[in-house]
């Protein structure tokens, strides 16, 4: 069970931002996906396995990124912080991703996409631009009962995301600050160190694990992939593999230099799309991803890519994954580390996979 939280809203609303719907093809890969498979960074990022006798005690995880706590404790007097980022080329450079725990791109307005960036066991000193928050992160954030740092939203969506009982901040908190250098409305940023201090709480806590985690050796081998590109209509997200760092890389991001967000795994999920029932100054009609029910994931780790299912009862919940059919039908973990979740559209994206260079 989550720690219960105050639930008061905090700052003053403001209007939602540019942003996405949907469109692309699908690549499918050859290679056996019945295998188990060595998992290339379970050296690194994984806990180490422990002996689990009476009076033991496992070692701490974080809850974002499952690897183990290096000194210290998971329990924190602050909730999750979750940061609605720009991902268009005005919001070059993007300040913050380095220090995220996981990051999640969701589909906005005309095709683009927005990135919910989370942090836990780090709060760095800045994150930006601070864009504004869509009806579709009630079912992103509210399994870590995390709080959000944003620019405001429609009234609709402010409404709706009031009633779900979601702490936010937004400009004339603290932290918040406008950047001479940029240009509204890319130009809000936050010191989010500072911010957070606004969401203590009197007890420390542990927020649940956001994902499954475990070892890639319980999965299936699954097929090469060197690479793979997410799209959401107007903008796709291309990925590509180094086995040298054994890490992810955003060919296409707009990240300031140093501060990229390594992915040791990308999480694929096709999601259905609605309407939220209003449009953005431009005309534009705003997209809702509906993130409950299920659908197709795929989990690109090591090299590889691993196809199964994802699942998510309510908002709220939690995401379980697998993978199989049948008799043959087992979990889908994914392997501690840093995680870039894709939310794809089912109908209108599309997700091409590159199976060697």
């Amino acid at each position: 069970m989550r720690p219960t939280r105050a639930l008061t809203r905090r700052g003053t609303a403001a209007l939602a931002a540019l942003a996405s719907t949907s469109c692309l093809f699908l690549a499918a890969c050859s290679g056996d996906e019945d295998t188990p498979a060595a998992d290339p960074t379970s050296s690194s990022s994984a806990p180490a396995e422990q002996d689990v006798a009476e009076g033991t005690t496992l070692d701490a995880t974080w809850p974002l990124t499952g690897l183990t706590v290096r000194n210290g404790t998971a329990d924190k007097k602050y909730p999750v912080m979750v940061t609605k980022i720009d991902n268009t080329s005005s919001s070059a450079p993007q300040r913050g991703l380095g220090s995220a725990d996981m990051v999640v791109e969701e589909l906005v307005e005309g095709g683009y996409t927005r990135l919910a960036v989370f942090f836990y066991s780090t709060m760095p000193d800045l994150v930006g631009p601070v864009r504004s928050m869509r009806a579709s992160d009630i079912g992103i954030v509210g399994p870590a009962d995390a709080n959000v740092v944003t620019s405001g939203a429609a009234n609709v969506t402010i409404n709706r995301i009031d009633k779900a009982g979601i702490t936010w901040f937004t400009e004339g908190d603290k932290g918040f600050f406008r950047d001479s250098a940029r240009y509204s409305p890319y130009n809000l940023m936050d010191r989010l160190d500072e911010t957070v201090t606004l969401a203590r709480t009197d007890k420390a806590a542990r927020p649940d694990d956001y994902l499954p985690f475990g070892e890639m050796k319980e999965n299936p081998k699954g097929a090469k992939a060197v690479g793979l590109a997410a799209g959401f209509g107007t903008h796709v997200t291309q990925w590509s593999y180094s086995s040298q760092s054994r890490t992810y890389s955003n060919v296409n991001g707009y990240a300031a230099d140093g501060d990229e967000f390594d992915a040791d795994s990308v999480l694929v999920l096709r999601v259905q799309v609605g309407d939220a029932g209003y449009r953005d100054p431009a005309g534009n009609y705003v997209p809702e991803t509906k993130f409950t029910g299920t659908g197709q994931a795929m989990l690109f780790h090591g090299g590889r890519v691993v196809r199964g299912t994802w699942n998510k009862k309510s908002l709220e919940s939690n995401l379980t994954l697998s993978t199989g059919q049948g008799k043959k039908k087992r979990d889908l973990v994914v392997p501690a580390g840093h995680t870039w979740i894709e939310l794809v559209p089912a109908d209108t994206g599309s997700v091409s996979i590159t199976a060697k260079r």
